[in-house]
């Protein structure tokens, strides 16, 4: 298990995520986002859109999926 704060990914705040994949926590991510937004959290707002918005831009999302992957590949 390995876990990554909601900043590491883009986010706002000092908030852990943990899974056992990169995809795990990108998907934690979107769900914390998801939540504090729903919750009138205007800090993540930003990044609320920033996540909804990532797969209509492939290229760039892409990018991005593919430095999560590596960062998190990299944890100990």
């Amino acid at each position: 298990m390995k876990s990554m704060t909601c900043e590491q990914l883009g986010g706002p705040c000092q908030y852990t995520l943990r899974g056992e994949t990169a995809d795990e926590i990108i998907k934690a991510q979107d769900r914390h986002l998801r939540e504090a937004a729903r919750g009138g959290d205007a800090e993540h707002q930003p990044a609320h859109e920033d996540m909804k918005a990532r797969w209509r831009h492939p290229v760039k999302a892409m990018g991005w999926y593919r430095a999560t992957k590596k960062a998190f590949a990299e944890l100990p």
